[in-house]
């Protein structure tokens, strides 16, 4: 049996030098030979995958799901498809691309956001006004809107919401401007909301970028600073007493001209009485004068003597008489022939 050694050398290993080769000490089995990899093994496992990947990705790319609240705009190469509403379809894989438009009606603050603990945050800018008498309110809006065509907005502009903003942003100052302070804080709210949509409306319908608006109300409205604050309330405390003080001379005219018609009726009514007991008066009278007027006219002078006699009876027994001839210096009375009886 021949003598066979086996190679015997030295290596630097983890910063050591090392036997290798050589027999094996103690009996220990020798390290087994590394094979080299198979190569064309690997790439036939890779090309395998990759093309199960692309037939996964072909079967689940060729059909998609639309829910209720949304529209699916289908494009190939840029160009609009179709539209499809809620259901499941069917698209190209790879050419055709669907893009999800949501048709529920969303919410904006316009001069306030909503911030993420949900307190309401002010945006004095968006928020201040100028009115018609030139005063500075601040006024918030809460606006409703919704994707009326999801292909205009999709393709019609960059940025719809933005636009929209503005638009509503617009409407508001362009209106507020025709309402005093005091119209924009109390009895003119409901004419400026409805003023402000209907530009809002036929501003979209220009601008054409698929949405519309819902409804748009004001949150809040008030002076943009404490002082004016103040002021107002000032203001407001003195309105709130003319008005008590025009509603309690209300009260005392609604109290009085009753009574002072009753007493106008009760004066109308005696003056009423009064006038035809006069009239029913002058009327008897000129009856006695009218019979006594066709006496007179039978007999003129008996009743000339008649009226004489009459006369000088109710005159004579209140009187003194005295005769005289206009000549005589003495003037004698005439008394009275007859004489009353003694008392017994």
């Amino acid at each position: 049996m021949s003598d066979f050694r086996p190679f015997q050398g030295r290596e630097f290993r983890d910063g050591q030098f090392r036997d290798v080769g050589g027999a094996p000490q103690g009996g220990a089995t020798p390290p087994p030979r590394r094979n080299k990899p198979d190569v064309k093994a690997i790439v036939k496992r890779v090309v395998i995958v990759i093309a199960a990947l692309l037939v996964l990705g072909t079967l689940l790319g060729s059909y998609y799901n639309v829910s209720e609240q949304e529209n699916a705009v289908v494009t190939m190469f840029g160009k609009v498809v179709r539209t499809d509403t809620a259901g499941l379809y069917f698209k190209i894989p790879y050419l055709q691309q669907v893009h999800m438009v949501d048709i529920t009606t969303h919410g904006t603050g316009i001069g306030y956001s909503v911030g993420s603990g949900g307190q309401n945050i002010t945006n004095s800018f968006d928020g201040i006004m100028i009115t018609k008498d030139f005063n500075l309110i601040n006024i918030d809006f809460y606006m409703e809107y919704k994707v009326s065509d999801p292909v205009a907005y999709l393709f019609n502009s960059h940025s719809p919401e933005l636009i929209l903003h503005n638009i509503a942003l617009a409407s508001i100052r362009s209106t507020v401007i025709n309402y005093t302070v005091d119209e924009a804080m109390t009895t003119g709210k409901s004419a400026i909301q409805s003023d402000v949509k209907e530009k809002i409306v036929k501003e979209l319908q220009e601008q054409d970028i698929g949405i519309q608006i819902v409804n748009i109300t004001i949150q809040d409205a008030e002076p943009p600073t404490q002082e004016i604050v103040a002021a107002f309330k000032e203001v407001e405390t003195a309105k709130q007493s003319a008005e008590t003080k025009i509603n309690q001379a209300r009260k005392y005219e609604n109290e009085q001209i009753p009574a002072a018609e009753a007493q106008a009726d009760r004066i109308i009514q005696t003056a009423e009485a009064q006038k035809a007991a006069r009239i029913a008066e002058a009327e008897g009278q000129v009856a006695r004068f009218n019979a006594m007027y066709e006496q007179y006219a039978q007999n003129p002078l008996i009743t000339k003597q008649r009226m004489f006699y009459e006369a000088l009876e109710s005159i004579l027994p209140d009187l003194k008489v005295i005769i005289t001839d206009g000549s005589t210096q003495t003037m004698l009375p005439v008394d009275s022939f007859v004489t009353e009886a003694p008392a017994d």
